[in-house]
């Protein structure tokens, strides 16, 4: 039996860097007030696991009233259902005969939704839940303009539906659409309008299946930044918000009232020269698609150059030590904690939980 991890009760300057860490007290309030909105609505919670990973935050959005999780690839939905989750949906197309077998399984165990957008997907699920006796939900991808996968709204999807019904252990669950292209437009109110203009082509898209006799049992999609505009209107079931729970430097930009969890704890290696500091973290312990991180506790200060492997450069700094403690806030969460094996949870600055991520590289 393992015994207690000797980081527990340690203070974050006795840890070793970089570290991945989270604000127990952030992260809580943040799965509060999101599960506060959807509590009296229709819509309900289905939260991204891709944010995360991490099995211990996921059994707590289901605590605070998640119906579901969303996964982004089967492996993530495998370790959901090893630790005993039973209702997963996969928001992506499965794609080969490992897979579609691997997929059919998981589905004897747990409650099991996927994305398809043409036949060629539904047949071999169908195929391979005919050989293990399962049956797989599936769900229409309806490409409501962010252009990556998609079968066209209106009667292309219509068209599809008509064809998957006649497969065996399957079942047509609904449709899923996500305004991806928007969720990160800055303006809060030009995001609302437009995000309610494209989630309405899927809402459209329902009415016209069900006109012909088909149940549209769910629309599943949205994101943290659409939770409260696309996840608020009338024919949108589910929302598949992910970045909410640990939050990150870009999200902070888009939904303001979420409060940033996540950081990276990172330490000053180096004072080459007066103005310069070397920090001991680069693209391989944080993520930065969506542009560079900030420096907790130093807003001003901006980071140049963040493209190498292990190491930050920041002119122009403040007058660091060497040794000296920073956290580093991401502009991508999902990303960064895919790079980490486990996250360090903390409370005034005191490690109090050390939580495994469970998922972490699951890519297949």
């Amino acid at each position: 039996m393992a015994g207690i991890d000797q980081r527990i009760g340690m203070k974050l300057s006795e840890l070793e860097t970089p570290t991945l860490l989270l604000d127990r007290g952030a992260c809580e309030r943040n799965l509060l007030r999101m599960a506060s909105f959807f509590k009296d609505r229709s819509s309900k919670l289905r939260p991204h696991f891709k944010n995360h990973k991490c099995v211990t935050l996921a059994k707590k959005q289901i605590a605070a009233g998640a119906v579901g999780m969303t996964c982004a690839k089967l492996a993530e939905a495998e370790v959901l259902v090893e630790h005993g989750f039973d209702d997963v949906l996969i928001a992506n197309q499965v794609v080969g005969k490992i897979k579609t077998q691997r997929l059919a399984k998981l589905a004897k165990r747990a409650r099991i939704s996927v994305a398809i957008d043409c036949m060629e997907h539904a047949v071999a699920i169908s195929q391979s839940a005919v050989e293990e006796s399962s049956t797989v939900n599936l769900l229409v991808e309806v490409d409501i303009g962010m252009g990556r996968c998609g079968v066209q709204p209106g009667d292309a999807a219509l068209e599809l539906v008509r064809n998957i019904v006649k497969l065996p252990n399957i079942r047509f669950a609904g449709l899923q659409a996500y305004e991806g292209h928007l969720v990160n437009v800055l303006d809060r109110e030009e995001r609302t309008l437009r995000a309610q203009a494209a989630m309405q082509l899927a809402i459209e898209t329902r009415d016209l299946i069900q006109s012909v006799g088909y149940k549209v049992f769910c629309i599943s999609g949205c994101s943290s930044s659409t939770y409260d505009s696309t996840g608020a209107l009338d024919g949108v079931d589910e929302i598949q918000a992910g970045t909410y729970a640990t939050m990150d430097k870009q999200y902070k930009k888009l939904i303001p009232e979420f409060e940033i969890a996540l950081s990276v704890l990172v330490r000053v290696i180096s004072r080459p020269v007066a103005h310069k500091a070397v920090i001991d973290v680069g693209v391989k312990g944080a993520g930065c698609e969506f542009g560079l991180p900030g420096i907790r506790d130093f807003p001003d200060v901006e980071i140049p150059f963040f493209l190498a492997e292990e190491h930050c450069v920041i002119n122009q700094c403040p007058d660091w030590q060497v040794g000296q403690l920073l956290h580093f806030i991401p502009t991508h969460a999902c990303t960064t904690c895919n790079l980490h094996r486990e996250i360090l949870v903390y409370e005034n600055d005191i490690v109090v939980e050390v939580w495994p991520i469970e998922a972490s590289g699951k890519l297949t």
